[in-house]
């Protein structure tokens, strides 16, 4: 049976998710969430190559049933270690187009897995936060990843920022009603282009036009570790030569 406290995060790719990832694995035993094992298998194998405990399993966050097997199968295999942090990364739902062209279908992906997602993996993350309270060495931590979109909706992204702007909402809503119960919610938006693979070819005129995903990570870490007198809701994260 273990012990150890446990980190979930849901949206893991080779990329922020995966910084994340093994950011929180240097202290607690890791499950990383996402619909495709080829996501997330390379960062199970770093972390448990490198000494730590990591374990993938396949969700789709905007289908309730497939977050609550998800979440069965964790409560099941890590009986007794308490979730000291659950981390909502998910990407999905990036739809650029005029809004004349946009179908509802378009529309509605965008709040399925940004805002539905959102729900879903909160409605079975906070329970196990909740009972973290008194043996997690830090406040139980709940983090959203948002976006430019999160504050502000561009043209063509109608789609990508009503989701977006949801998922902060929802965020907001939480932290109000679950930061005086001690759990930690926060929302950190991601304002630029992230150094990942799918990004390395995007020659920019700046070296640091990039946020790096390890940096980004960090700043999670703090937001986890911070005391109840000083919960911070939302980090603004960006390059420094990024106009906002």
């Amino acid at each position: 049976m273990a012990t150890k406290a446990l980190a979930v995060i849901a949206g893991v790719g080779p990329g922020t998710g995966a910084s994340i990832a093994k950011r929180f694995g240097q202290a607690y035993s890791v499950v990383v969430l996402a619909r495709n094992p080829d996501n997330y298998s390379g960062v199970v194998q770093e972390i448990t190559s490198s000494g730590g405990h990591a374990v993938g399993i396949s969700a789709d966050v905007s289908d309730s049933n497939s977050v609550n097997v998800a979440f069965d199968q964790i409560e099941k295999q890590f009986s007794g270690s308490p979730v000291a942090a659950a981390v909502f990364n998910v990407g999905g739902g990036f739809i650029k187009k005029p809004f004349l062209e946009l179908t509802e279908d378009d529309f509605s992906r965008s709040l399925d897995i940004q805002a539905k997602g959102g729900f879903n993996f909160a409605k079975r993350a906070l329970p196990l936060l909740l009972n973290a309270k008194d043996s997690s060495k830090y406040p139980p931590t709940l983090i959203f990843t948002g976006a430019t979109a999160s504050i502000k909706g561009s043209a063509q992204f109608a789609p990508f920022a009503a989701g977006k702007f949801a998922l902060r909402a929802l965020s907001q809503s939480l932290a109000r009603e679950f930061g005086p119960q001690g759990v930690h919610v926060s929302h950190a938006i991601i304002d630029g282009i992230i150094d990942i693979p799918r990004t390395k070819g995007w020659v920019l005129e700046h070296e640091d036009a990039k946020l790096n995903p390890d940096a980004i990570a960090e700043s999670y870490w703090h937001l986890h570790t911070q005391p109840r007198t000083t919960f911070a809701f939302e980090l603004d994260l960006r390059p420094y030569i990024e106009k906002w």
